[in-house]
């Protein structure tokens, strides 16, 4: 299980959470996820968000699956996955960083996720540490991703 945070498209005159929850209960766990469309706007989105982490954070690898489009960084300090659906997209980091690597990876995880808020309009949280991902501080969620990394290690291994 990663370390997740999460970016959706704010619906008019709702909350962040109060869209959360429109969107979670019309959620079927037994439906057929449906397959990625996504219009004109959302593949500029999807293409600009691509170039500016491959420009502002680093090397990156892409992929099209039948869901979502995907990107993963590349090299130091760590893999994060970005997930982009059009309307919703969410980043994944691994709970293996501690001290100064979870530092790092947040850093870039947080960067990620205000460069899909400049260039989309989702707006990002991050549910681990109640915080928004636009105005959000990288070291607390750095400090929980450490946390946890270090609990696993010492009871799950």
């Amino acid at each position: 299980m990663p370390y997740d945070i999460t970016l959706v498209r704010g619906q008019p005159g709702l909350t962040l959470h109060e869209t959360l929850e429109r969107l979670n209960a019309g959620f079927d766990p037994d439906a057929e996820l449906p397959l990625l469309q996504l219009t004109e706007a959302q593949r500029g989105e999807w293409d600009r968000i691509l170039r500016r982490v491959s420009r502002d954070v680093g090397p990156v690898a892409s992929e099209e699956y039948l869901y979502s489009v995907t990107l993963e960084t590349l090299g130091p300090p760590g893999r994060v996955q970005l997930d982009y659906c059009g309307d919703s997209a969410s980043i994944e980091v691994a709970y293996r960083h501690s001290g100064a690597a979870a530092l790092e990876i947040m850093a870039q995880a947080y960067r990620i996720a205000r460069i899909v808020e400049e260039e989309s309009g989702l707006t990002g949280h991050d549910f681990e540490v109640n915080q928004p991902t636009r105005t959000g501080d990288p070291a607390v969620a750095a400090a929980r991703l450490s946390a946890v990394g270090d609990w696993a290690q010492r009871n799950l291994t």
